[in-house]
């Protein structure tokens, strides 16, 4: 995912006025970027601030309840505390962002430029990638609850050693796009883009392809195909009472992680479905495109800031740690 003046439909060398969907024509020269219509130009900044603002104080929160709380120390708020960590990078650098919209050009330099795309591809990657690890723990833990046993070596330390590999992992993933972005003058304007080697047109199309495939096919599959053989192995066990009375135990925090999920597919599955539309149809640059192309951008960029609210509205022992932790903050 990348700021307005990362190009997303059209040869990555070049600038487009919308984020996401419609620009040009791939095998033709680029068009000079038009403003983006007034109503957008005051909407986006604004939207793109309050996403910040909500975005640091939720995820501020989660950090600061996990990190102080010693009973909140379990596996999957292990795993949360990663989510949370990702958003809250995210969150923090949105002002420049919201900067580069602002001056229409990119005035931080090139390292800049390669820590902010950087940041922007983690958000996208890591993700989807601890929903994974997560839907593949709770994988484990409600089908153990089923069976009447324990999850061998589903330990606090196993969960670290699996945090790490997966921003290990994300790491090489995302590893091609800082080698690639960098600063082009287009028109007068200098803009942080992904600068790739001849032919353009071929090597835009592999990296929307391989955000595509890496960054929601593999992940979205491995979840659906975890969750499916879940519930088909549910239907072949007969719970006893003791696993009854285990699997009410551990349905909200199942809950939680379910709902997680799919906030994240509601604000991520319209930013990949609009690579089909980019690798597939010439949109024009109207009115109501560059409006859809910026909503579906919020739309991803508002993910970072929704996952403190599933943890206030499902997860009562979170809820009364924060309070705790405030009244101590306050006797103090």
């Amino acid at each position: 995912m990348y700021n307005v003046s990362y190009s997303e439909l059209g040869p990555p060398n070049t600038s487009c006025a919308t984020p996401v969907l419609g620009c040009l024509n791939a095998s033709s020269p680029p068009p000079s970027p038009p403003p983006p219509p007034p109503p957008l130009a005051l909407a986006v900044p604004v939207v793109y601030a309050v996403i910040c603002a909500v975005g640091l104080t939720g995820n501020s929160a989660v950090l600061y309840v996990l990190l102080r709380a010693p009973r909140k120390k379990t596996v999957t708020n292990l795993f949360i505390l990663n989510l949370a960590v990702a958003d809250e990078l995210f969150t923090l650098v949105l002002p420049i962002n919201i900067a580069d919209f602002l001056l229409r050009r990119w005035p931080f330099g090139e390292l800049m430029c390669k820590l902010i795309v950087s940041i922007d591809q983690y958000n996208t990657f890591s993700s989807l990638y601890f929903l994974t690890v997560m839907s593949a723990d709770r994988y484990l833990v409600v089908l153990a609850t089923a069976e009447s046993r324990r999850v061998t070596r589903r330990t606090y330390g196993a969960a670290c050693a699996v945090s790490l590999a997966v921003w290990g992992l994300v790491t090489l993933v995302v590893l091609p796009f800082a080698v690639f972005a960098g600063l082009d003058d287009e028109q007068g304007r200098r803009e942080c883009v992904l600068v790739f080697p001849q032919p353009e047109v071929f090597w835009w199309r592999a990296s929307r392809l391989y955000t595509l495939v890496l960054g929601f096919v593999v992940p979205v599959s491995t979840i659906c195909a975890l969750y499916v053989t879940l519930l088909c192995r549910l239907r072949a066990i007969r719970l006893d009472s003791h696993a009854k009375a285990l699997d009410r135990a551990k349905r909200r925090v199942t809950l939680l992680v379910v709902a997680i999920l799919a906030v994240c597919l509601l604000c991520w599955t319209p930013y990949h479905l609009s690579t089909v539309v980019a690798l597939t149809t010439d949109l024009p640059q109207t009115p109501l495109v560059i409006a859809v192309s910026y909503f579906i951008t919020s739309l991803s960029y508002a993910n970072s800031c929704l996952n403190p609210f599933l943890y206030a509205f499902l997860d009562d022992s979170f809820r009364r740690s924060l309070r705790q932790i405030l009244a101590c903050r306050t006797a103090a």
